[in-house]
């Protein structure tokens, strides 16, 4: 396992699913964490799980589709465990539909919390890992904002966003010892594919070359060497965890 000791992690949308799993890897790997999500009770049983963990955790209520929220949770976090040295920017929601049938509320829903949450998340952490000059930042993005998929233009457009994005901070910051790389997940087990039927299921995994789902530990594992000292010379990155999904 990577030592992250001393290390303040932010992850956001680390109530439940691969957030909930990162939290609790790099909180193993010794460093201190804050969960951030829209429900605070979910947060509390995570950060309970690593204080179990002998690890300090702060449970944060955070919606990324409200700014507000975002600066005043990032101060709580610096203001209660100390400056965040990685930021896990996980948070995201579907609102999926055909192109010619996508509502501009869905469009600009998905657009608010998928991209524009992970600027302002990101844009407010920023200061400090520049000012240690040490800091990693891992974005999640996903295989379809590289394959595509039907029905999903607002999550893919918001998704691919997020890849620009990521090379765009890792040019900027990487003379501040600063990385940014972003993970793209495949087809894995989580509440929001839970509600997949087994028609779209089976779909999925005749495209995996594995032939399984990955789980939540798959995507927290990868995320945790990003976030490593080993992973100091990888910047501007997308790590694919797929299975052989896009290959």
């Amino acid at each position: 396992m990577f030592d992250l000791t001393g290390q303040i992690a932010l992850v956001t949308g680390g109530s439940q699913g691969i957030g909930r799993a990162t939290a609790l890897v790099l909180a193993r790997a010794g460093a201190d964490v804050a969960v951030m999500a829209r429900s605070l009770d979910k947060c509390e049983a995570v950060a309970e799980e690593i204080r179990g963990l002998g690890r300090r955790a702060l449970a944060v209520r955070g919606d990324l589709a409200v700014p507000a929220e975002i600066t005043t949770g990032v101060a709580q976090v610096a203001a209660e465990l100390g400056p965040i040295g990685i930021l896990v920017n996980n948070a995201a929601i579907t609102r999926d539909g055909l192109m010619l049938r996508l509502k501009r509320e869905d469009w600009d829903a998905v657009i608010q919390t998928n991209l524009t949450g992970v600027f302002l998340t990101t844009q407010q952490v920023l200061p400090m890992m520049t000012k240690a000059r040490r800091g990693r930042i891992i974005n999640l993005t996903s295989v379809v904002a590289q394959a595509g998929n039907v029905g999903q233009v607002n999550y893919i457009s918001a998704k691919a966003g997020v890849i620009g994005m990521t090379k765009a901070v890792a040019r900027e910051y990487a003379a501040r010892n600063v990385t940014a790389n972003a993970v793209a997940p495949g087809y894995i087990e989580t509440p929001m594919t839970a509600a997949l039927g087994e028609a779209a299921r089976e779909a999925m995994l005749a495209q995996v070359p594995l032939k399984r789902p990955g789980g939540d530990l798959d995507v927290a594992y990868a995320v945790a060497f990003l976030a490593s000292d080993e992973a100091g010379y990888i910047t501007g990155q997308v790590l694919n965890v797929n299975g052989g999904m896009y290959m």
